[in-house]
């Protein structure tokens, strides 16, 4: 499991599609974006956060599985609620800073609707009692969902891997045991002043447990995975599944234009609360053909086109963090400013822009620390325990 572990450390289609959910949910999150036709969740069942949750999965289960294989359930868990605290941290200041600025802006201009449209209403009437649910992860202020629901994930990681390391199988089934209950019993997390979480982290899991379980998965699954692949009929039909989900989604935008009849599009209705069935089968279907189609070795990750949006996978929480609030920024614009297609590609632009440079600026300050600092010749003769590390 090691060598399978380290075979697919650094592969880049992992950051390359963390790059763009990250892209597609800050366009996602610009209400009544025109660009936002152009993201995933309007071409099938499936979106942007999907790919985040189950990338989310695979990657971690790369990273600390090898460390729970060399170093032990005990330290590996110490890590893994050490990034947990991250990005526990990371939402905090989301939370406060992002109601704060909501608040205000909504106050001082004529947007008052702001208030009921972010979700953060509670904040005018009970501000304390909204920073104490926010803090227990109970308020749901818009866009905030994703990061959220992954904080949940990592807390129960550990066991998660756990699992996955001694009894893959076992794990993944009591996973999909727990989504279907979840959906049976309508199992899910209370909201604060009401209602309930956007994304149900009991049936969320089920991609982010796959990942893992993928990720984690022997050499002779693989090599059964790639003789799926080689089968015509099986990518004949995800293709025609895709197509489907496709002219299902169209139709449900453009309902005046009959393309499928009501009943069979009432019978696919976009449920992300609970992850409906057919989401999760036009993942699968999604991520089947993909790794077809695109080797990990694949010739285009050399080009200069895709280093942006591979860089913001890599750097993925300070670009998603960002992305929360160029998505405010970018629909305060839109409101207060001309309602133009060319304003509307203007504000997506420069968005994806900053986040890019945010993802270069992190990536080179984590460069500056691992450098070593300037020595003169008259270091050279000091001890090695004196000597600069850093």
């Amino acid at each position: 499991m090691k060598a399978e572990l380290a075979a697919r450390d650094g592969d880049l289609r992992l950051c390359l599609l963390l790059g763009l959910a990250a892209w597609f949910l800050f366009l996602d999150h610009v209400p009544h974006n025109a660009v936002s036709l152009l993201t995933m969740r309007n071409f099938g069942f499936s979106g942007a956060t999907d790919l985040f949750v189950f990338i989310g999965g695979y990657t971690a289960a790369i990273l600390y599985g090898r460390m729970m294989l060399e170093r032990g359930f005990v330290v590996t868990a110490t890590r893994i609620f050490k990034r947990l605290w991250q990005l526990y941290a990371a939402y905090i200041v989301l939370f406060v800073i992002y109601i704060d600025l909501i608040g205000n802006v909504a106050r001082q201009s004529a947007a008052p609707a702001l208030i009921g449209e972010f979700n953060v209403t509670g904040i005018v009437d009970h501000t304390i009692r909204t920073l104490i649910h926010g803090l227990l992860l109970r308020a749901k202020p818009l866009n905030l969902d994703v990061l959220q629901l992954f904080i949940v994930l990592m807390a129960v990681f550990p066991f998660i891997l756990f699992g996955m390391v001694r009894r893959p199988n076992v794990t993944m089934a009591g996973s999909i045991g727990l989504y279907f209950a979840a959906r049976q019993f309508d199992w899910n997390f209370s909201a604060f002043p009401d209602g309930r979480w956007y994304l149900n982290p009991f049936c969320w899991q089920l991609l982010f447990v796959l990942g893992a379980w993928l990720a984690l998965s022997g050499a002779n699954q693989i090599h059964a995975v790639h003789k799926l692949q080689e089968l015509a009929v099986l990518r004949g039909a995800a293709w025609l599944y895709l197509l489907f989900a496709l002219a299902v989604t169209v139709a449900g935008k453009f309902p005046q234009a009959s393309i499928v009849p009501d009943l069979l599009r009432d019978a696919f209705p976009n449920d992300q609360e609970n992850l409906a069935p057919h989401r999760v089968l036009h993942f699968l279907a999604l991520a089947f053909l993909f790794a077809y189609m695109v080797p990990r070795d694949w010739s285009g990750f050399r080009w200069q086109t895709l280093q942006p949006v591979i860089k913001c996978g890599q750097e993925w929480l300070a670009v998603f963090c960002a992305g929360v609030f160029l998505s405010f920024a970018g629909h305060l614009v839109l409101i207060t400013g001309p309602d133009s297609l060319a304003m509307h590609v203007l504000v997506s632009f420069a968005g994806i822009l900053i986040m890019t440079a945010v993802a270069y600026y992190v990536s080179w300050s984590k460069r500056q620390d691992h450098k070593p600092a300037f020595r003169t010749p008259t270091m050279t003769g000091l001890p090695e325990e004196g000597r600069f590390a850093k």
